[in-house]
């Protein structure tokens, strides 16, 4: 029986985990995302049951590191002159923001 239970913790160990497994976002971070998204969309019950939908799907999709990244990046999309240019123009913020998108689409046509 101990056999079994040691190879079973083994094979958890060893499986990677996804996004969807590990709650890695800061409670701010959901927070400031539902926040936001309520004066967006309204602030009912309805509207705060649909934003916390959102996050926990995107959470599910994109490790917070990622979410963080493309955040910064699309921050960085409105400055102007050299600085916005460089994020605009760089393949790897492009790919940042593109997962982020598609997170966010997944999302809306999941909660909203």
């Amino acid at each position: 029986m101990l056999k079994i239970a040691s190879a079973a913790l083994l094979v958890l160990a060893l499986t990677p985990a996804r996004a969807a497994d590990v709650n890695d976002y800061p409670t701010e971070a959901r927070a400031d995302f539902v926040y936001v998204c309520m004066k967006t969309n309204g602030e009912t019950r309805e509207a705060l049951k649909r934003c916390a939908c959102s996050i926990d799907v995107i959470a599910s999709l994109l490790p917070y590191e990622k979410y963080e990244a493309a955040e910064t990046v699309a921050s960085m999309d409105l400055a102007l002159g050299a600085v916005g240019n460089m994020f605009r123009n760089s393949p790897q913020a492009k790919a940042m923001s593109d997962d982020l998108h598609r997170a966010e689409a997944e999302a809306e046509i999941r909660c909203f």
